[in-house]
C-alpha cells in the first residue's frame, strides 16, 4: 500500500514538472504579434544608440529571397527599435546559409528582451537566428530555426519572462522543441 502511494505521488509530480516544462517551452517559440504596432514606437529616452543585428539564415531557406525583410526589437521599458528594410537582393542578403550583419541606430534601450521580424513577398524566407548586440545590455540571441509568415510580425516577447539570474533558456529536446531557444550571453 505504501508502495503504491509513493508511486502514484512520483506519478502526480513527474506530471506537473512536465507540464511546467511544456508551458514554458511553448512560449519560447516564435509567434505572431497580435497587437504589435510599429507605427507607435516610443522613445522614451532621449538620445541615439548604435546596435549590431547578425541574422543567420537556415540552410533550409530558399537559396536567395527577394522578400522585403524589416525588424523591431527593444527592451521592457517601451524603448523600441524599428529598421524597415533590411534586404538588398542585389548584395545577396539572407541567401541560405549565410549571415548578415546590420548598424541599426535607434533610442538607447536596457535589456533587449522581444524581437520581430516582418515579410513581405512570395519568395519565403527562415532565418536560423537573430543575435542584437546593444550599448545597454548584454548580446541576446533568439533562435527562430522556422519560416517567417508573410505579412506578420513574428517574433519573441520575453520581457516579462525573463529572469536576471538566468543566462540561458531553453527547450527540452524531447518536447519536440528542438533549436528553439535564447540566451542572454556573457553571464
Amino acid at each position: 500500500m505504501i508502495k503504491q502511494v509513493i508511486l502514484w505521488m512520483l506519478f502526480l509530480v513527474s506530471g506537473s514538472t512536465l507540464s511546467v516544462s511544456e508551458s514554458q517551452s511553448a512560449s519560447l517559440l516564435p509567434h505572431a504579434a497580435e497587437s504589435f504596432n510599429v507605427s507607435y514606437i516610443q522613445m522614451k529616452n532621449a538620445g541615439s544608440c548604435s546596435y549590431s543585428v547578425a541574422i543567420s539564415t537556415s540552410c533550409s531557406s530558399p537559396r536567395y529571397t527577394r522578400d522585403h525583410v524589416s525588424i523591431a526589437f527593444g527592451d521592457a521599458y517601451g524603448n523600441q527599435i524599428y529598421a524597415p528594410r533590411l534586404d538588398d537582393p542585389a548584395s545577396g542578403t539572407f541567401e541560405s546559409c549565410s549571415s548578415d550583419t546590420f548598424q541599426i541606430s535607434g533610442p538607447c534601450a536596457y535589456q533587449i528582451c522581444y524581437v520581430y521580424l516582418y515579410r513581405s513577398g512570395s519568395d519565403g524566407w527562415k532565418p536560423e537566428s537573430v543575435k542584437i548586440n546593444s550599448y545597454n545590455g548584454r548580446p541576446v540571441t533568439f533562435y527562430y530555426n522556422t519560416y517567417v509568415p508573410r505579412d506578420t510580425w513574428y517574433g519573441f516577447d520575453l520581457c516579462n519572462s525573463a529572469s536576471s539570474t538566468s543566462s540561458q533558456i531553453k527547450p527540452k529536446k524531447e518536447l519536440g522543441y528542438e533549436g528553439v531557444s535564447w540566451k542572454l550571453e556573457g553571464v
